[in-house]
């Protein structure tokens, strides 16, 4: 066995076929054929099922595409840090909430840019359950997300806490008087996943509220537009807020310590220590985080 061959597994698993797979290895069937064979003898089992649709992964196989991905991973990484010992040069994929992506991302972007030039620095938004999967998968190599989390198989690192608040309509007098203004309270959400609408809910399971209208959009404008035009209230972090909405006709209103903090960490695969492009980076991005709080308090 040898590092190719567990990349043309990984390939015929994605692909649910050894015709794609060579494809997409630049080779020919008869090769990927051969060298998955020439896997399932060594390990003494099959690896794929095979029928006349697609090609699908036995158990076996399941057990072992985990320890390819993380081969290949470590591999890839090694090459990276051997090879450009003296500069530092590669790429990081970081997930966060959209949050995060639109508070933190492009000064670290900025800041990072221009500290470290030849690194490619990308992000992904999306819901936490999606980022928790990703880093298990590999697909990215770490990802901001509200903790604390106990998954088998990602580590946590504390990174800042955030205020949430209520957001209402500017003539809003009080909470209770806008969630009582309709039969139905409206809420105006982020889609299924995501940490504030699970907030907003309990706030709403707290106060007995258990019928209500949610809004789903899929920005922070579209959040504001909404609440806003008096459309529901929502919940978001009070940075938020503060630093980019202040003019807008919304109203916030704070929350209990437990519906209120947030814990944002930075998750990662447990079994594998910080790159050294990784360690700077975590760096970098709380060294930001303590500038920007400590404007904040000025």
């Amino acid at each position: 066995m040898n590092t190719n061959d567990l990349r043309i597994f990984e390939a015929v698993a994605l692909h649910s076929s050894f015709t794609r797979a060579a494809e997409a290895m630049f080779t020919v069937q008869s090769n990927v054929t051969a060298r998955i064979r020439s896997l399932e003898e060594e390990f003494g089992t099959s690896l794929f099922e095979r029928n006349a649709k697609k090609v699908a992964l036995t158990p076996a196989g399941e057990v072992l595409m985990q320890y390819a991905k993380e081969i290949t991973h470590l591999l890839d990484e090694a090459k990276r840090e051997v090879k450009n010992i003296d500069v530092l040069t590669g790429s990081l994929k970081i997930g966060c909430i959209e949050t995060t992506m639109a508070l933190r991302v492009p000064t670290i972007l900025h800041d990072f840019g221009a500290a470290y030039p030849h690194v490619e620095l990308e992000f992904k938004s999306a819901m936490r359950p999606e980022l928790l999967q990703d880093v298990l998968d590999y697909k990215l190599d770490a990802a901001f997300v509200s903790g604390p989390i106990s998954i088998s198989g990602l580590t946590q690192e504390i990174i800042h806490e955030e205020q949430l608040v209520i957001l209402a309509h500017r003539k809003a007098s009080s909470l209770s008087s806008e969630l009582s203004r309709h039969a139905i309270p409206k809420i105006v959400v982020f889609d299924q996943g995501c940490v504030f609408r699970e907030r907003l809910e309990s706030l709403l399971s707290a106060k007995g509220i258990v019928q209500y209208k949610p809004i789903v959009v899929n920005s922070i404008e579209g959040i504001i537009n909404f609440v806003e035009a008096g459309l529901g209230i929502s919940i978001l972090p009070e940075q938020i807020v503060s630093s980019y909405y202040a003019a807008r006709e919304i109203k916030t209103f704070p929350l209990s310590k437990s519906l209120g903090t947030m814990t944002t960490v930075l998750i990662s695969r447990s079994n594998r220590r910080p790159s050294k492009l990784m360690q700077v980076f975590i760096d970098i991005y709380k060294n930001q985080s303590k500038h920007s709080n400590v404007e904040q308090s000025i």
